[in-house]
């Protein structure tokens, strides 16, 4: 490819490495694959920056020419056949494009065909090369060692001017054939007598008869790793494997790449933990100590149906972590270096142990502080029902990130959708009061189940009491009287009911609060295991996503 997608934060040595356990035959140890990388690493003339980082616009790193030989380098790992570059010096200078050039000349002697296109190339450039095509609107214009460019021309009625330069003169000359009425069709047809003319010399003949099974035989022969078989005389088709590991080990290698990456750049996952942090604290002061007045339970549902939003919008942070990556995961599913699967996988395991842990954090400012009820048996409860809001919040952005090609595009959506997550949710409307066509939605939310869940957590306790006798009036206008006007009040509401009511008489137990929200449809953990449930169905659909929309193809 023209761009060089590599890791930012991996060291030279680091990413030849992690091509080498994706490429290279199972059947090579690791202490073989090890010693491929640093004989690579000579031969591409990287010994001076194998410990230093590919570096970003964010961190210093190696220079452009040595970033384009590493590029290269993880192409021609698992020493290649066939070798095809896209513009390889394109965007290098002088200096810079020669050594990368003179690489590739090193890897061709040592009998891998390196076909490379390329624009403007130097007198020095032009040295280098073995053979030469010059192509005029997909017609060959020229095909012959770059020293017979003069003798072509010659015989074709325009001599290259000695003071010239052969390739500025060849393209110069091609552009103004392009531009006149009979365009280059003349020259066309003197590069095909010129080529039958060549073809006479019974080398090339019997050059040009060698199959292709022989020569990737004679290219295996001599030592190419590409194939790993040992049967050179087997069905070449079946001796080249698909994918060069098991699915477990490529889980392995992509987590233990994924982790070093994230070990590097800590700001990422501090941001998200310090955000975490902010909000709790804040959740925790603002309700601090909440009682079991009717207004504590309103303050309670409030907190829940924030603290449970908050969940999913720090998740946003996981729509650039796959953007990052995503050329480079297209170009090197391409190649067949992993599986899709494996890298989803791979991916959904490094997630928990960081859900893990933000979970408890959020769980141990927000529980005591806020005066949560359940006691260690509700802290947990609580605990995992963060935990599976992280999932499942993660879980969708990831999704997201496989499906949308932009970061503010992604972000929009994902605030737009999570917004009507919470509106659905349950919270400012309860469920029976919900519109039927639109009740559907409802039951999609992902704020709902969690929601639901940790409600019941709180108000699930039989014995607990939460509005007792004059509290009834606290939330109306009667909740200013004095205490003695509200007794009278409620011994006349007794007689009128013929049901006794005293001031310690329980008038709302958590049952009653759970069905006036609505929450009766699903039980606790009933809502735990859908939530998390919904947070692996996302992880298929990133697969799906991967798999449909994710291919390197032109378009």
């Amino acid at each position: 490819m023209q761009d060089d997608l590599l890791f930012p934060m991996l060291t030279v040595e680091e990413t030849l490495m992690f091509s080498a356990e994706f490429r290279l035959p199972r059947t090579l140890s690791k202490s073989k694959k090890k010693a491929r990388v640093q004989a690579l690493i000579d031969q591409l003339g990287l010994r001076n920056a194998a410990k230093t980082i590919i570096g970003d616009e964010g961190h210093r790193g190696v220079s452009g020419g040595e970033r384009r030989r590493v590029s290269i380098g993880t192409d021609i790992i698992h020493d290649p056949i066939v070798l095809f570059l896209d513009e390889p010096t394109s965007g290098l200078d002088s200096t810079s494009a020669y050594m990368v050039v003179k690489v590739l000349q090193r890897i061709a002697q040592s009998g891998s065909i390196v076909i490379m296109s390329i624009h403007q190339p130097s007198y020095r450039l032009m040295g280098l090369l073995d053979k030469l095509i010059f192509l005029s609107r997909g017609q060959m214009v020229f095909s012959d060692t770059p020293s017979k460019l003069p003798d072509f021309f010659a015989q074709f009625g325009n001599p290259i001017p000695e003071n010239d330069d052969r390739t500025e003169f060849t393209l110069d000359f091609i552009r103004e054939l392009e531009m006149s009425d009979s365009g280059t069709k003349q020259l066309v047809d003197f590069n095909k007598s010129w080529q039958r003319n060549k073809s006479q010399d019974t080398r090339s003949v019997a050059e040009a008869k060698l199959s292709l099974k022989d020569a990737i035989s004679a290219s295996i022969s001599r030592g190419k790793l590409v194939s790993g078989a040992t049967n050179i005389d087997s069905n070449l088709s079946s001796s080249v494997p698909t994918f060069a590991n098991s699915f477990w080990v490529e889980v392995l290698v992509i987590a233990k790449r994924s982790m070093l990456n994230s070990w590097r750049s800590p700001e990422l996952y501090a941001i998200r933990l310090g955000a975490i942090i902010v909000t709790g604290t804040i959740l925790a002061t603002m309700f601090r100590k909440l009682d079991n007045s009717p207004r504590g339970i309103q303050e309670r549902i409030g907190f829940f149906a924030f603290a449970m939003s908050t969940m999913f919008y720090t998740c946003a942070e996981a729509i650039p972590v796959f953007l990052q990556e995503r050329y480079i995961f297209m170009r090197e599913t391409a190649y067949n270096a992993y599986r899709r699967s494996s890298y989803v996988v791979s991916h959904s395991i490094m997630a928990i142990p960081s859900l893990i842990f933000l979970s408890f954090v959020f769980a141990c400012i927000t529980f005591w502080a806020v005066g949560l009820a359940g006691g260690t048996m509700g802290f947990f409860t609580f605990l995992l029902f963060i935990f599976a809001s992280f999932w499942v919040g993660s879980s969708f952005v990831t999704f997201l990130s496989g499906v949308v090609t932009h970061v503010m595009l992604g972000y929009t959506v994902v605030v737009a959708v999570l917004a009507y997550f919470l509106l659905f949710s349950g919270f400012f409307i309860s469920r029976d009061r919900i519109p039927a066509y639109w009740l559907w939605f409802h039951y999609l939310s992902l704020v709902k189940y969690p929601y639901q869940g940790v409600l019941q957590n709180e108000f699930d306790d039989p014995m607990e009491c939460f509005v007792r006798g004059t509290q009834i009036f606290d939330n109306s206008p009667l909740g200013a009287i004095p205490d003695a006007m509200k007794l009278k009040l409620l011994k006349s509401m007794s007689q009128a009911l013929g049901v006794p009511l005293t001031s310690s008489t329980c008038l709302t137990t958590g049952a009653d609060i759970l069905k006036r929200q609505g929450v009766t449809d699903i039980s606790k953990w009933g809502c735990f295991w859908i939530t998390i449930a919904l947070g692996f169905l996302f992880r298929i659909l990133f697969y799906f996503a991967l798999l449909v929309g994710s291919k390197n193809k032109r378009r």
